[in-house]
């Protein structure tokens, strides 16, 4: 029986011509497999014939939207995550659902070997390949672009010698990838950090400077999830949809940043990721009346540590794991109403409400009626003192100064 391969294809260039350049090189059969995880652009319908006429002996189309936002992108949400305080890991969350269903393809198919598109200077090679021998040690794993020698040149040049039903140009300046959570550009003439991003760069949203009248809504929490907008329920698939039009049109979740890449490099990267960067906005705002000060301040580090984890391509890692379990049980009480503008760029949140909210009104009001007993803090404040007090005494006592 030949061997086949399973190749993560998306319908570009570079992973149609793998399919009958892996079989020219390994001569295996290839199965390409194809995962929705919401970006938009061509039917998978489409996708999957082209996959076929380029040379697959079979062709898998699988609907991952609501797994996607259902099983990735809420544990994000609810993790705030933002890599370098910037960056809501658009690519990095969709590269476990896509390995996951990569390893289930191989079984179906029965192949040894997965393959996908990654070069060997990016992040997602290790995203996919750790994600992969996480779930299928046994798998082995090709990567064409890293491994056999397909740059773009070559891919152009056999696309056209076999007459592949592909569009092929040189002309292409970036590299794209997106999902429902978003869209990561780069490449081209970005890859010089002096140079501004041009408009043809963005997608997902509309100009800032020149914005639609001001957008308000309210979304509305359970346990740190969207569960409704404006009172209208929705998934969260439908929020993020929702949110990527309605915040994408006010141009809001554009991100420009030279980021840390796993690999050592430092690289240009263009973000537009509307829906993330309105929930998470909103999400860390419900956090700030509903969670108690030093869980907050400890579930500040375990966000941060948990994006990188998962920007490293560590999604199924057990220190992962074990983080999953630490936020999940501050989300119980991450439940009520968060009220925002949208406009210019910007999501504003203008007003919080939930019933377990830490926020006393008695306690923080200045008014008369204030049930804060003032009389307390003087005591505080000269026992809270006390250890710089007496440090401060002792230098002073050994002639030192700060």
């Amino acid at each position: 029986m030949t061997e086949r391969i399973v190749l993560a294809y998306s319908g570009g260039l570079d992973t149609s011509v793998a399919i009958g350049w892996i079989q020219e090189a390994t001569g295996a059969e290839v199965v390409a497999m194809a995962v929705d995880v919401g970006q938009g652009g061509e039917d998978l319908e489409t996708i999957r014939q082209r996959a076929l006429d380029c040379g697959a002996v079979e062709a898998y189309v699988a609907d991952a939207r609501d797994e996607f936002a259902n099983e990735y992108c809420m544990p994000g949400l609810k993790a705030n995550t933002l890599y370098m305080g910037a960056y809501p890991n658009v690519s990095a969350l969709s590269r476990p659902v896509i390995a996951k269903h990569l390893v289930a393809a191989a079984k179906q198919f029965g192949a040894s070997t997965v393959s996908h598109g990654c070069t060997g200077k990016g992040n997602d090679q290790v995203r996919f390949e750790v994600a992969i021998t996480s779930l299928a040690p046994e798998l082995k794993t090709i990567a064409p672009v890293r491994d056999l020698a397909l740059t773009r040149e070559a891919a152009i040049e056999y696309a056209e010698r076999n007459e592949l039903p592909i569009v092929t140009t040189k002309n292409n300046p970036f590299s794209i990838d997106q999902n429902v959570w978003g869209r990561a550009v780069e490449t081209g003439f970005l890859e010089d950090i002096w140079n501004g991003p041009t408009k043809d760069v963005y997608d997902y949203t509309d100009d800032p400077a020149f914005p639609p009248p001001a957008d308000e809504l309210i979304i509305t929490f359970e346990k740190g999830i969207p569960v409704a907008i404006d009172g209208n329920a929705v998934t969260p698939l439908e929020a993020i949809m929702q949110l990527n039009e309605r915040a994408g049109r006010q141009g809001i979740g554009r991100i420009d940043i030279v980021e840390d890449r796993l690999v050592g490099i430092k690289s240009r990267e263009v973000y537009e990721a509307p829906g993330a960067m309105t929930l998470i906005a909103a999400h860390q705002e419900l956090e700030n009346i509903t969670l108690e000060r030093e869980q907050a301040r400890f579930k500040r580090t375990v966000d941060q540590r948990w994006t990188e984890l998962v920007y490293d391509g560590q999604w199924f890692s057990e220190l992962k794991g074990s983080l999953d379990a630490f936020i999940d049980d501050t989300q119980e009480h991450v439940s009520g109403d968060i009220r925002m503008i949208l406009h210019g760029g910007r999501a504003t949140v203008t007003g919080r409400r939930s019933e377990n909210t830490l926020y006393d009104f008695n306690l923080a009001t200045y008014d008369e009626g204030q049930s804060f007993d003032q009389s307390a803090a003087r005591g505080f404040i000269d026992i809270y003192g006390l250890s710089s007090k007496q440090a401060t005494a002792r230098n002073q006592r050994l002639g030192y100064s700060h």
